[in-house]
């Protein structure tokens, strides 16, 4: 049974820096691409970064430069590193995993789903 479950989620001022955890159960994290995803109040869910299964990494060019996906095979774990936090990064980040095929952008991509964790920059 595949379970993932965020953390690290909290309310930062603009330039800060957070490091959110997904910890994953029921698969191995190196063989399946797992990615983040966010979604802000009234908005769409939207990608912020994917880490292939081979561990190299892609993000959206909302994020790219500020933050890093990471993860530790051993201890089953997928981390989010954001610097540089602006308000617009305000949302409730979630962890997904096994990707489907198609455009990776799309949460329809992702299979499997934590229930998040909340972030919120202030100005």
């Amino acid at each position: 049974q595949v379970r993932l479950v965020e953390s690290g989620g909290n309310s930062v001022q603009t330039g800060g820096s957070l490091r959110l955890s997904c910890a994953a159960s029921g698969f191995a994290i190196e063989r399946k691409d797992m990615a983040w995803f966010r979604q802000a109040p009234g908005k769409e869910r939207e990608a912020v970064a994917r880490i292939y299964s081979e561990g190299y990494p892609d993000y959206s060019d909302s994020v790219k430069g500020r933050f890093t996906i990471s993860r530790d095979n051993g201890a089953s774990m997928l981390y989010l590193q954001m610097n540089n936090l602006q308000p617009e990064d305000t949302a409730l980040y979630y962890c997904a995993a096994h990707y489907n095929g198609g455009t990776w952008f799309r949460p329809a991509a992702f299979k499997y789903w934590g229930q998040g964790t909340q972030v919120t920059v202030s100005s």
